[in-house]
């Protein structure tokens, strides 16, 4: 079998979740960009160099060659948290430069992955025409929604993984769920610090809050966690925070002892390693936490796609492919969407 590394670029990398996984599972990346300059800050901080240009921004002609493109291009658009102005959002028309790239360098294979909402956002319409778009530039897609839970981490987190190959020989299949075994308390520092708990009059803020959204029927508010099981989803936002809160050791700042996870914890949560840091103010490393792609789950996608990418062969470009697509490198987002759409 030939060992050659596959090699791959980072296309909204954030911090850097995705690579790791696809680091562990032997692949070799070759180049990243973010326009995030926090994000950055950090990404350079474990990994050396990254492109902080805006995407549309990016010459292909200057990206090196690759075989595996990986993205998790900009997800609030498609959240249920926020405004989700789908791709009325110019953060979502980030995509049509993920198309501009795939058509003109042509790999052997993608992998996407955002919010599960996104296949649901207006009845189907939006990702349907996000499938459309990777389809015309040649690519045979499949879909599935992976809770990081079944791959070794404490931690409900459903996001959507979409693969695509250019061999359409290939049949893609989602790595298979298994059971985590170690629940939340495996994950937690011990001598935590007063920083990390809430104080008195701030949490009786948030039980209060809780009760009046359940007057009104819904769930809404803070939540404590059981550590016998697993956590909730690591959001961006405060709320994030606010619904993964545990019950540790009572102090002066409170008596019940009820504190938020740490950085550290939430960072074990999506699998980064202990070395991994983040040379930010607390509350940005909790918001890039947030945002970030499960290592355990991005490292089981790239084990079955190098199983089936490897050995090396030559690929030839798919016959469907339009008599355009070689120019679409050029165009802008809105004529992306009109060659598209033709």
């Amino acid at each position: 079998m030939n060992d050659k590394k596959l090699k791959v670029i980072d296309l909204f990398a954030g911090v850097g979740g995705m690579r790791i996984g696809f680091e562990k599972a032997g692949f070799e990346v070759v180049y990243s960009n973010d326009f995030d300059r926090h994000a950055c800050q950090t990404y350079r901080e474990n990994f050396g160099e990254i492109d902080e240009k805006n995407i549309k921004d990016v010459d292909v002609d200057q990206i090196p060659d690759f075989d595996v493109l990986l993205g998790g291009f900009p997800c609030q658009p498609f959240s249920m948290i926020g405004k989700r102005k789908g791709m009325d959002d110019e953060r979502a028309k980030s995509f049509f430069h993920i198309i501009r790239i795939l058509s003109a360098k042509q790999p052997r294979a993608f992998v996407l992955e955002n919010v599960k909402h996104l296949r649901l956002y207006d009845k189907g319409k939006v990702y349907d025409r996000i499938k459309q778009n990777l389809e015309f530039v040649g690519y045979k897609v499949r879909e599935a929604v992976l809770d990081s839970q079944n791959f070794g981490v404490p931690q409900h987190r459903e996001r959507l993984y979409i693969v695509g190959v250019l061999d359409h020989s290939i049949d893609f299949k989602f790595p298979e769920p298994r059971t985590t075994s170690e629940p939340l308390s495996s994950l937690l520092e011990k001598g935590v610090g007063e920083i990390d708990y809430l104080s008195e009059k701030y949490y009786r803020g948030l039980l209060n809050h809780k009760r009046r959204h359940s007057k009104g029927g819904n769930g809404f508010g803070c939540a404590v966690l059981d550590i016998k099981g697993i956590s909730n989803t690591i959001v961006a936002g405060n709320m994030g925070r606010e619904r993964n809160l545990i019950k540790d050791k009572p102090n002066k700042k409170n008596r019940w002892g009820i504190r938020r996870l740490t950085v550290r914890e939430c960072a074990r949560l999506q699998g980064f390693p202990e070395k991994f840091r983040f040379p930010v103010p607390m509350t940005r490393a909790y918001h890039q936490i947030g945002n970030a792609v499960t290592v355990n789950v991005a490292k089981a996608v790239a084990n079955v796609l190098k199983k089936q990418l490897i050995p090396l062969k030559p690929v030839t470009k798919q016959n469907i492919l339009r008599p355009v697509v070689p120019t679409l490198s050029k165009l802008t987002s809105r004529e992306l969407q009109k060659a598209a759409a033709a």
